[in-house]
Order: C-alpha cells, then sequence, then structure tokens
C-alpha cells in the first residue's frame, strides 16, 4: 500500500479507529444493529491495518533482498 487516501486512512488512522471500536464494543450499551455495524467496521479496520502490514513486509523484503545482490 502507499499513502493514504481521503478514502483509505492510514495505518495508524485505522488502528486508532479500531481501537475505539473494539472499547465501544467491549464497554456494551449498544443495540444489536449497532453492535454489528462496529463489528463490521472492525472487520473493516482490520483488514486496511493488515494491508499496511503486509505492504511493509514487502517493503522490508524487497530492500534486505536488494542489499544481498
Amino acid at each position: 500500500m502507499s499513502d493514504a487516501t481521503p478514502e483509505q486512512p492510514s495505518y495508524e488512522e485505522a488502528r486508532e479507529e479500531l481501537i475505539e471500536v473494539v472499547r465501544t464494543l467491549e464497554a456494551g450499551g449498544t443495540t444489536l444493529e449497532e453492535s454489528l455495524a462496529l463489528w463490521e467496521r472492525g472487520e473493516a479496520l482490520a483488514k486496511i491495518c493488515q494491508q499496511w502490514l503486509d505492504g511493509a513486509r514487502k517493503r522490508l523484503d524487497e530492500a534486505i533482498g536488494t542489499d544481498d545482490d
């Protein structure tokens, strides 16, 4: 992944929002519908974070591979 776009948050933004989603779910007090929406948002945020991490890993692997040449 490259830089964040208006549609795609940065890793840090996605992680912070995911933390808030988890806190809200753990605190309870939401309706079933709200909880499901939060869960779905959390899943999407986790996927975004994983994409950022995968991209970072790829860049590191490429950098390490370049040094071996």
